[in-house]
């Protein structure tokens, strides 16, 4: 199916638009613009689709944070780090990571650079950089035999003796220059999970209080086609270090 696109900026339009931080993190510039969250497609924690405005530009790390750039906190700071999930190398993203384990890691590289410019992504941010001004179930359409081009999953990745993400990059990004958005590692977002309504939503965070942590993208481990889709949400204690679960970082534009 040809892929649909929405009314959302040109994200290529700034000689800006690709940084790479101290420990040799990429992240593209977002621009901000209005989307539509959800899928009627999905499972109701993905309806009802509902319109959100994200009003501010950011940047979003082309990649998920490898094995190689964690080990640096964990060196550093002696994070907790889940050895016989990591072996694919320090070009892999790494797993094995719950939500407070990626909220130490980003202190670490706040403090290591000055300010607060570090963040795990919104769940609205993680959408619309994941949709990347598309209306479809993927980035590239609705036809999830494409999926394979674009991600590692369930499909393509488990393997019997060799239980591990994968090099980030090696698949297809998607039309906003982001890879493995549809697969290879589950990511950690900020937001305490909580049902959608149908209101407009200007930068939705989440709930203030509640157990669970969103995390999104699909992953490596078991994870059919119809759960690495935009829309689609699982929840976690945030304590939880999954062999799938990983994170991927927001840099604010504005310090």
């Amino acid at each position: 199916m040809k892929r649909q696109i929405s009314q959302t900026p040109d994200i290529y339009s700034t000689t800006q638009d690709i940084v790479t931080n101290s420990i040799g993190m990429k992240f593209k510039l977002i621009k901000a613009g209005k989307f539509k969250m959800g899928s009627e497609k999905g499972s109701d924690r993905e309806k009802p689709v509902h319109w959100v405005e994200i009003t501010k530009d950011f940047y979003m790390g082309v990649y998920e944070v490898t094995v190689g750039q964690y080990k640096k906190y964990v060196d550093e700071k002696g994070g907790y780090f889940k050895e016989w999930c990591n072996k694919q190398g320090d070009n892999a993203a790494v797993t094995g990571v719950s939500w407070e384990d990626a909220q130490g890691f980003i202190s670490w590289l706040n403090e290591k650079e000055g300010g607060s410019h570090y963040k795990l992504p919104t769940e609205a941010q993680w959408e619309y950089s994941a949709r990347a001004g598309t209306t479809t179930e993927y980035s590239f359409g609705d036809d999830s035999s494409l999926l394979g081009d674009y991600a590692w999953y369930g499909g393509n990745a488990y393997n019997e003796g060799e239980q591990y993400a994968h090099i980030v990059g090696q698949k297809k990004p998607n039309p906003w220059g982001l890879y493995d958005m549809h697969g290879n590692v589950w990511e950690w977002v900020a937001d305490i999970y909580s049902s959608y309504s149908s209101s407009l939503f200007s930068d939705p965070t989440g709930p203030s209080t509640g157990s669970g942590r969103v995390y999104r993208g699909g992953g490596w481990l078991f994870a059919t086609a119809s759960k690495c889709r935009a829309a689609f949400r699982l929840i976690g204690s945030p304590g939880l270090r999954g062999s799938n679960l990983g994170f991927r970082l927001l840099k604010l534009s504005t310090p």
